[in-house]
C-alpha cells in the first residue's frame, strides 16, 4: 500500500505547492495526506488519486485557516530606489518560495508548466482558499465539475461559482517562455565577471531585482544599473551550480570557501532578462535540490 501511495506523492505536492506557495508547506501536507490515507483507505471511497486528493485539500484548506498570504517583493511594496537600506528581513512565511522541478509530476510539467510559475503561483494566493482550490483542481488538473465540488466538500453549483469568482479574480501574469538556456549562460558569465556593461544590455527596461527575505527590490534598467555599479565585486570566484525550479533554471551560488550563499533565478522574455530573484536563506532553500546536495558532498 506504501508503494502505491508514493506513487502519487509528486502530483499531490504539485497540488499543494500550488495550494500554499511554500516547498518546506507542501511537503509536510503531503506527508500528512499519505498519513491520513494509509490509515483509513478501503476501495469503497472510491478511486485512490480522487480520495487522496480530497485529503490534501482539506489539509490545505486547514493550514490556509488563519495564515497570513504569501507573497513575493513585488506584492509586498513599492519599488525601492539604489541607495536605500535593505530593511528588516522578513520570515519565511512571508514568501512564495521556489520548488525544484523534480518534486513535481513531470507529466504534469510538460502539459502545465505555466502553472507552477512563481508569478502564477503567488497569483493564486491572492485568492480565498476554497477558490484556489477550485481553480486548480478545475484548471490546471482539470478534474470535473463534479469531481471538483466533491473534493472540495460542496454541491456542484457551489464549486462552479467559486471557480468563476476565482478566474475573474486571478491577477493576470505575464505568458512564460521556454528557458532561453543561451541568454541565462551570458548572464551568468557577465555576472560573474561584473560586467555591467553586458548585464545591462541582456536586461528588458522594466527588469525587476528582488532579494528575500528582504522587501526591497528595484524595477527598471536604469536602478538596476546603478545598484549593480555600485556592488562593485565580481563573483569570479564563486561556485554556481544550475538546477529547475518552477519551469525554469536556477543556480545555487557557494561562496570561495564553498560557504552556500543564494539561490539565484532568472526569469527570460523576448532573448531578455525580465526578472531576478536571489533567495539568501541558502541554508534552508539548498537542501531541497538534490543537485545541491551532490555538490557539497
Amino acid at each position: 500500500m506504501t508503494d502505491v501511495l508514493e506513487h502519487h506523492r509528486q502530483a499531490l505536492t504539485g497540488y499543494c505547492y500550488r495550494m500554499l506557495g511554500s516547498p518546506f508547506e507542501a511537503e509536510d501536507a503531503v506527508q500528512e495526506t499519505l498519513v491520513r490515507a494509509w490509515r483509513t483507505f478501503d476501495e469503497s471511497r472510491g478511486p485512490l488519486k480522487a480520495w487522496l486528493f480530497r485529503i490534501a485539500t482539506t489539509v490545505c484548506l486547514d493550514m490556509l485557516r488563519g495564515a497570513q498570504r504569501r507573497a513575493r517583493a513585488l506584492d509586498l511594496a513599492a519599488p525601492s530606489r539604489p541607495g536605500t537600506p535593505l530593511g528588516p528581513p522578513l520570515p519565511e512565511s512571508s514568501w512564495v518560495l521556489p520548488i525544484p522541478d523534480d518534486r513535481l509530476d513531470p507529466a504534469e510539467l510538460a502539459v502545465a508548466r505555466e502553472s507552477v510559475r512563481l508569478a502564477f503561483v503567488a497569483a493564486l494566493q491572492h485568492l480565498p482558499a476554497r477558490q484556489r482550490a477550485a481553480l486548480i483542481l478545475r484548471d490546471v488538473l482539470a478534474f470535473s465539475a463534479a469531481e471538483t465540488a466533491e473534493l472540495i466538500g460542496t454541491s456542484v453549483a457551489a464549486a462552479n461559482s467559486a471557480l468563476q469568482r476565482a478566474r475573474a479574480a486571478l491577477p493576470a501574469t505575464p505568458e512564460a517562455e521556454p528557458v532561453d538556456e543561451d541568454l541565462v549562460e551570458r548572464y551568468l558569465d557577465a555576472f560573474m565577471r561584473n560586467d555591467v556593461d553586458t548585464l545591462v544590455k541582456l536586461l528588458h527596461a522594466d527588469a525587476t531585482m528582488t532579494m528575500p527575505p528582504f522587501a526591497w527590490w528595484l524595477r527598471g534598467r536604469d536602478d538596476l544599473e546603478a545598484v549593480l555599479r555600485l556592488s562593485g565585486t565580481p563573483c569570479h570566484d564563486n561556485r554556481f551550480v544550475p538546477a529547475m525550479a518552477n519551469g525554469g533554471r536556477v543556480f545555487g551560488q557557494y561562496l570561495p570557501d564553498g560557504t552556500p550563499f543564494a539561490l539565484l533565478m532568472l526569469e527570460t522574455r523576448g532573448g531578455l532578462v525580465v526578472g531576478s530573484s536571489t533567495y539568501l536563506d541558502a541554508e534552508r532553500i539548498f537542501p531541497l535540490f538534490d543537485e545541491f546536495r551532490a555538490a557539497a558532498s
